[in-house]
């Protein structure tokens, strides 16, 4: 088994308005629901906001902008670590004047 990965080896996701690039899952050893990848927001309008059932943490790498975690709204940039709860809606969309906003992500079971 394989228990890393290069982001420049991942196939890259085009989504609506974001790239994701899946980096570990169950072919690198994870269990139980557990992920992560990069994902890079282009759009400085909010995306149709995703919804798990499972808890996914975040990590701000480049850029800044917003994140909606239900209807909280907080405002991110390098270096903001934010989590969303199981069930809630949330999007992330870029400041105007910003390059995209890219964040690490992951996925965890509850």
């Amino acid at each position: 088994m394989k228990y890393y990965v290069n982001a420049e080896d991942s196939e890259r996701v085009e989504g609506m308005g974001h790239t994701s690039i899946p980096l570990l899952g169950e072919e690198n050893g994870c269990s139980g629901g557990c992920c992560s990848g990069i994902s890079i927001y282009h759009l400085d309008e909010y995306n149709p906001p995703g919804n798990h059932s499972d808890q996914e943490g975040f990590y701000v790498l480049e850029g800044t902008g917003w994140v909606r975690i239900g209807e909280e709204e907080i405002r991110i940039r390098p270096e903001t670590a934010f989590l969303v709860p199981p069930g809630k809606a949330h999007s992330i969309r870029r400041e105007k004047e910003s390059g995209p906003v890219k964040v690490f992500w992951f996925h965890a079971a509850c």
